[in-house]
């Protein structure tokens, strides 16, 4: 009889460990099992204050997941106790346990965002608003408003942000994707201050991103910039007018409608570098890093004046003499195919016959 009953507990042992056994085969096989997914995959968004149970949850309804409950044990098996919200982009291939390890590393969708040289930082906010991924905290808030959400040391924003591609998650804020740019001009301003040519006409850091948001303005052509900056540093340290279209049509605002008028040369506003001495009191463009650099290293050499050649690139003079001659040939007698912008393929110019002053 015992015999019997001894033999009966190890059967069913035996069973049940079989079953055990044959349970967690199972389990194995079904984590590396492609998950119910079309052949496109799919994208989920597990948002703030959910957790795996609302996942496993949401993709069983769904018909992506079979057995939710076990995405959850196998979860607590592996020692995974919390999962960071986020979305998520899972190939037709994912399996639950390359879907655990996503959640499990915040293996998220990264979007992106473009903030370029030359735009204002209203154009830039323009940009991120328009993307759906990032939260628009700045949005509708004046100035002021946007400089206290925004907690940086500084008393205006344009400029100060740098322009790049930066990559992001859904769901982060413009101020979170800001204070990165900032971080990023912040350390280039102070990286090319301290190695800056000797005797520059600036009496801080902030007057030299002051130039290179006009250097940033004035010309795409990477080899023009210091030649650029030479000038308006000669003409800083003379007492000249800088005389930069760009400062122009920045202190227009909204009035600028494509083209500046001599009444326009002529109207006084803090930017107007027609009729003012100096820098303006702020940035007028977010300058990128060559521009930052020329504003600091300007080229040596004599010229006082350019003139735009409607190629995108500029003739330099160093008399007003050369230079009127330069503007009537580039500009009051303007040659079909004009244009203001550079050609992305274009190499730097040689120099023609009559570019260069004469004597």
């Amino acid at each position: 009889m015992v015999r019997h009953v001894v033999n009966g507990v190890v059967a069913l042992t035996l069973c049940a460990i079989i079953v055990a056994l044959a349970g967690v085969a199972y389990v194995w096989r079904w984590v590396d099992r492609p998950l119910n997914l079309p052949a496109e995959g799919m994208t989920y968004e597990l948002a703030q204050g959910r957790s795996l149970h609302h996942l496993a949850r949401d993709l069983g309804g769904e018909g992506v997941l079979d057995h939710p409950r076990l995405l959850i044990e196998y979860a607590r098996l592996m020692g995974v106790e919390r999962v960071q919200a986020g979305e998520y982009r899972f190939g037709a291939d994912t399996s639950p346990r390359q879907l655990l390890d996503k959640l499990a590393q915040g293996d998220v969708v990264l979007h992106t965002v473009t903030l370029v040289e030359g735009w204002t930082f209203q154009q830039a906010l323009t940009a991120m608003h328009a993307l759906p991924s990032i939260r628009p905290l700045l949005a509708g808030l004046d100035e002021d408003e946007q400089l206290a959400l925004l907690d940086l040391d500084i008393e205006h924003p344009e400029g100060w942000f740098f322009p790049d591609t930066y990559r992001f998650a859904r769901g982060t804020t413009d101020v979170d994707i800001l204070r990165r740019a900032h971080r990023q001009m912040r350390g280039f301003v102070d990286e090319f201050w301290d190695e800056r040519a000797g005797g520059l006409p600036y009496d801080n850091a902030y007057e030299a991103l002051i130039m290179a948001s006009i250097i940033e303005r004035e010309t795409g052509a990477p080899w023009e910039r210091q030649d650029i900056a030479g000038v308006f540093v000669r003409r800083l340290e003379q007492g000249m007018r800088l005389q930069t279209d760009p400062t122009v049509i920045y202190g227009m605002g909204e009035d600028y409608q494509g083209r500046i008028t001599r009444a326009d040369l002529r109207r006084p506003t803090p930017y107007n570098t027609y009729t003012i001495r100096g820098l303006p009191p702020t940035p007028i463009a977010l300058p990128g890093r060559d521009a930052l650099w020329a504003a600091l290293n300007p080229s040596e050499g004599t010229a006082l004046y350019f003139v735009a050649r409607g190629d995108g690139t500029h003739v330099f003079s160093d008399t007003l003499e050369d230079h009127n001659r330069a503007v009537n040939r580039y500009q009051r007698q303007r040659r079909e195919g004009y244009r203001s912008t550079l050609d992305p393929d274009a190499a730097p110019p040689e120099a023609e016959a009559g570019d260069e002053p004469e004597g």
